[in-house]
C-alpha cells in the first residue's frame, strides 16, 4: 500500500472550495517533508523554529513569520528543526476559472510565463497578507470561502503590483534538465521504495554515472541517494505505523527493509524512537541531520 507519493495526485478540498489547510508539528506523521511536487499551488508559513526548504535547486532558511509561495510543478522538500509550520494547498486553476480577470493574464500565470518571487520575509507586505489568509482559515466558518478566495486574489495582485515576478525565459535550460533528472530518480524511489533499489538503478534513472549521480543528488537534496532512500522508507513506515494495524515486521518488509533489526536501528536514527514507541505516540521533535549511506 502506498500512503503518499512523491508527486501528489489528490484533489484539494472540494470542487467548489479547492483548498486544504495543514498544521504540522513534531507529532504529525509528515513532520519532515520528503521531496515531492504537485499540480497545485502551496503556501507555507513558519510559526516557530527553523525550516530549511529546497525549491528546485534553491535552498531557503526560513524562520518564524517567514512565508513561501510554491508554484505548481516545483520540486520541493523541507527539514524542520524544532519547528511548527503550516501549509495551504490550493488549485489556482479552479479559482481563476470564470473569474473577471483578463484571459491573457490568467494564461500567463497558468502557463508559467510568470514566475513568482516566492519568499516573503516576516514583516513584508506579502507575508502579512499570507498570515491573514492562514488566520482566516482558522476563523469561524461563516464567510471563510469568500474571504479566502479574496485574499488569494489580493496576494496575486500584490505580487504583480510590487513586480515580485520574472519572465520565464530567464530560467536556465541546464537547471530545468537537472530538476527533470532528479525527479526521475525520485519517481523511481516513490514507485519502488519497497523493493531492493540500488545506487546503479537510481543513477540510471537520472541518466548519470553512479559517481556523478551521488554528487549531483547530494548537491540538490543535502543527502546521499541511499540516505534519502532510507529516509523516505522511514517516512512511509511512519504513516503505516499510525494508520494501519500491520505488525512492525510487515511494515518493515513493505517499506524495503528485509532485516527487522536494521529497520529498527535505521528508524531510531531518523526519529529518535523505535517503531513501537512511535506507534504509541512517543514522538520526539528531532533535529534532523543527514546520515551516512
Amino acid at each position: 500500500m502506498r500512503y503518499f507519493d512523491c508527486q501528489e495526485q489528490k484533489n484539494r478540498g472540494t470542487f467548489r472550495f479547492p483548498i486544504e489547510f495543514h498544521h504540522v508539528d513534531c507529532a504529525h506523521p509528515r513532520y519532515q517533508m520528503p521531496f515531492h511536487w504537485h499540480m497545485d499551488y502551496e503556501l507555507i508559513r513558519v510559526v516557530s523554529g527553523v525550516f530549511t526548504l529546497s525549491l528546485d535547486a534553491q535552498t531557503l532558511h526560513l524562520h518564524a513569520g517567514d512565508a513561501v509561495l510554491i508554484q505548481d510543478g516545483v520540486l520541493h522538500g523541507g527539514i524542520p528543526v524544532d519547528c511548527v509550520y503550516e501549509c495551504i494547498d490550493f488549485d489556482l486553476t479552479a479559482f481563476l476559472q470564470n473569474s473577471a480577470i483578463p484571459a491573457r493574464q490568467i494564461d500567463d500565470i497558468l502557463n508559467h510565463r510568470v514566475l513568482w518571487q516566492s519568499t516573503f520575509p516576516n514583516g513584508s507586505d506579502e507575508a502579512c497578507l499570507v498570515h491573514r489568509l492562514f488566520d482566516t482559515l482558522g476563523a469561524p466558518p461563516n464567510g471563510v470561502e469568500f474571504l479566502t478566495q479574496g485574499l488569494i486574489f489580493e496576494l496575486l495582485g500584490l505580487l504583480l503590483q510590487n513586480h515580485r515576478f520574472q519572465e520565464n525565459d530567464t530560467r536556465s535550460v541546464r537547471g530545468d534538465r537537472r530538476i527533470r533528472q532528479l525527479k526521475n530518480a525520485l519517481r523511481l524511489i516513490r514507485e519502488q521504495y519497497g523493493t531492493a533499489l540500488t545506487l546503479e538503478r537510481l543513477s540510471a534513472a537520472a541518466e548519470m554515472s553512479p559517481k556523478y549521480f551521488c554528487r549531483f543528488f547530494a548537491e540538490l537534496t543535502g543527502r546521499t541517494p541511499i540516505d534519502y532512500l532510507n529516509y523516505y522508507r522511514v517516512e512511509c513506515a511512519c504513516t503505516q505505523l499510525l494508520y494501519s494495524d500491520e505488525s512492525v515486521t510487515e511494515i518493515a518488509l513493505s517499506c524495503g527493509f528485509n532485516d527487522l533489526s536494521y529497520f529498527v536501528k535505521t528508524f531510531k536514527r531518523y526519529k529518535g524512537v523505535t517503531p513501537k514507541q512511535f506507534r504509541k505516540g512517543e514522538i520526539l521533535c528531532e533535529s534532523t541531520t543527514c546520515c551516512d549511506s
